[in-house]
């Protein structure tokens, strides 16, 4: 490797470099403005460090990463309390529970770094393969030992860049896929995306908009997001703790954060029946994409008023209407999003455990703490 490129470790937004940003590419969730909030608001279990990668002095390469305590929540949520989560909560926390991730944890995509047409794409890597050995020693110093070393959220192209021998010892995994939604170019409103689905998907759009009867939705201002922060807090655990395997949870005045910070660049939408909270989901500006972010519901109104399909209906008219190129609807209810048109991107990650003996076995291990999901694909377009 050229003894020209160096690499730099900062554990504060207020440290990393002034031209940061130019790598930044349009990209919101590398960009100074999001990392701030991401250090303020981090979960409790999550401490970020930002990583430049320069070429003499010239900054070519900025990453993002977060070290996330496992043992500081239960990851295996409430849902599947049996044996088996005894059993995975047990290993985790004994000799799993450290985790060191290159990219963000809490989004889905590669948002964990940016390199300059300068730093080759291998190179950059194993610049941060680099940058990793000396995080390790950082919290080694800490009294902590990592566990597992992550490398998040590739692409099929991009995960070829990983082929070299540096990386052998890191095992290749794919997980639930980012589903992405593309908005046609002919799709000027709403109703030209209903005329593009056949009946059979048309009759589930007006089902869904009848059981919402009842049901008013509205944009929500920081002072709104404030009155209903505990009530918002409560929504949103609803839905985490019902997830199949958790690595954090949002901090109580996490949106109330985002909405002071990132301004009309970060919408909050709540959905009322009368003047109870019964929902939200929040979406975030990215260049030409929405981002969907986080969301809550009461589960009995979710079922009886089909109240997560409706929220995805309204987050495509929102973008068709404001003219974004596409939606990142990200991971889970993989069905339910491809029934409104959105398809999976397949996401590959490199892993890595530090124990030599432990890592022969990591693909065995990783299949059994995230079993692959059975789901059908819909297509809802004639």
């Amino acid at each position: 490797m050229s003894s020209t490129f160096s690499f730099q470790i900062y554990s504060s937004v207020k440290s990393i470099p002034a031209s940061w940003d130019v790598l930044a590419t349009n990209n919101i969730f590398l960009s100074r403005e999001y990392l701030e909030i991401l250090e303020l608001s981090a979960p409790k279990n999550m401490q970020c460090h930002f990583i430049g990668i320069f070429l003499n002095k010239e900054l070519v390469g900025i990453a993002v990463s977060q070290y996330i305590n496992l043992s500081a929540v239960n990851s295996f949520g409430e849902r599947d309390n049996c044996m088996k989560t005894i059993v995975r909560n047990f290993a985790f926390k004994n000799f799993s529970s450290n985790v060191l991730v290159i990219g963000n944890n809490m989004l889905t995509g590669q948002n964990g770094f940016s390199f300059s047409s300068k730093l080759p794409s291998s190179e950059g890597l194993l610049l941060l393969k680099n940058a990793t050995q000396e995080l390790k020693n950082i919290f080694e110093a800490k009294k902590i030992k990592i566990h597992l070393t992550i490398f998040k959220d590739f692409s099929e192209k991009d995960a070829q860049y990983f082929k070299i021998p540096e990386f052998n010892s890191f095992f290749q995994f794919t997980t639930q896929p980012n589903m992405v939604f593309q908005i046609r170019e002919s799709w000027n409103t709403f109703d030209d995306y209903i005329a593009d689905i056949s009946k059979k998907y048309r009759d589930q759009y007006k089902r869904s908009r009848k059981k919402a009867e009842g049901i008013s939705k509205r944009k929500l201002s920081l002072e709104e997001i404030t009155k209903y922060n505990s009530r918002i807090h409560q929504l949103y655990m609803n839905v985490a703790k019902n997830a199949p395997f958790n690595t954090f949870y949002l901090s109580e005045n996490h949106f109330e954060l985002f909405k002071t910070k990132l301004k009309d660049k970060f919408l909050f939408y709540g959905y009322f029946v009368g003047e109870e909270l019964i929902g939200f989901n929040t979406l975030i500006k990215n260049g030409k994409d929405i981002d969907t972010y986080f969301l809550g519901y009461d589960e009995g109104f979710q079922r009886e008023k089909m109240l997560y399909l409706n929220m995805l209906y309204d987050m495509i008219g929102f973008s068709i209407n404001k003219g974004y190129r596409r939606i990142i609807f990200a991971r889970t209810a993989l069905e339910i999003k491809s029934s409104v048109g959105a398809k999976p991107l397949e996401m590959y990650g490199m892993i890595q455990h530090s124990n030599p003996v432990i890592n022969l076995f990591v693909s065995k291990i990783f299949s059994y703490f995230e079993p692959k999901m059975e789901w059908n694909e819909r297509n809802p377009f004639k």
